[in-house]
């Protein structure tokens, strides 16, 4: 059951350990890091190395944690009252399985990812306390009683919108993905791009990682815009002096779009580049 990463996710040895310390403790993962730094993709490559099946809860602001256990369609019952229709009297009939539900009946231990769970209100961790510490919950509609086959891996994903629990915090294992480094940013780089020149993966990575430094900067670029910016270059087939041969301090990057996200930043650039030219 080891965890290692796999061919198309580089993860490194401290998140390695995170994920098999997790599996081993049978304890949820609690997951932590800059947007764009794989941790949704963490879970749907575990499952993929595991082979096993994935069960996906993407978590909204609207989002109740009674959802992840079962819905009862009131509304589907009245309907079929009013129709004379048999099955109104299996009420079993308009009870609607949640994630956690399905995977707590997966033949096979599944992946369960609770995806920005932060998103969701302040009491929806804590109302999920018991369902993921005993793997069982209640329902009340059936008085049935739904207990985990096996502990699914649970995989949870936070980018710090919100403060979570003490006590929900007590029952996950924690780990923050760091920012890769320029070593590991370039194996991520050649996971996507095996046959990418060397020379214009070191400049292009020069460019975002300086960007990156940039004072004031409000969206820093991500791993995944990263991605997208080299995708941009390859198809427009940007010679690498283009790159090599400007002053990436000083002047906003080629195809900058997929770098930055918000005019602020965008503006920010455009004042540094002038004042620089000026002091020229």
């Amino acid at each position: 059951m080891a965890f290692s990463g796999t061919s198309n996710y580089i993860a490194t040895k401290d998140l390695q350990l995170a994920v098999n310390a997790a599996i081993t403790l049978e304890r949820p993962l609690l997951i932590k890091g800059e947007p764009g730094t794989g941790k949704t993709m963490l879970a749907e490559e575990l499952a993929e190395s595991l082979g096993t099946e994935l069960i996906q809860w993407h978590i909204k602001s609207t989002t109740k944690a009674q959802q992840g256990l079962y819905e009862y369609d009131a509304v589907s019952r009245l309907r079929d009252s009013q129709l004379g229709d048999d099955r109104v009297h299996d009420i079993s009939n308009y009870i609607v399985k949640g994630k956690l539900w399905e995977a707590f009946s997966a033949e096979k231990r599944p992946v369960l990812l609770i995806d920005e769970i932060d998103k969701a209100d302040i009491e929806f961790p804590n109302d999920l306390l018991l369902e993921l510490d005993k793997m069982e919950f209640f329902v009340y509609e059936t008085q049935e009683r739904v207990v985990a086959k096996q502990r699914p891996i649970v995989i949870i994903t936070s980018n710090n919108e919100k403060e979570l629990p003490d006590a929900f915090l007590r029952r996950c294992f924690f780990h923050y993905i760091n920012f890769p480094d320029a070593q590991t940013m370039m194996k991520i780089v050649d996971v996507h791009f095996p046959d990418i020149k060397q020379e214009l993966v070191s400049e292009a990575l020069e460019i975002f990682f300086d960007l990156r430094k940039v004072p004031g900067l409000k969206k820093k670029p991500s791993t995944s815009e990263l991605i997208d910016w080299l995708k941009l270059l390859l198809a427009d087939d940007i010679p690498d002096d283009v790159l090599r041969n400007r002053d990436t301090k000083k002047a906003i990057p080629p195809l900058y779009g997929a770098l930055v996200k918000n005019e602020a930043d965008v503006q920010l650039l455009e004042r540094l580049a002038f004042m620089n030219r000026r002091e020229r």
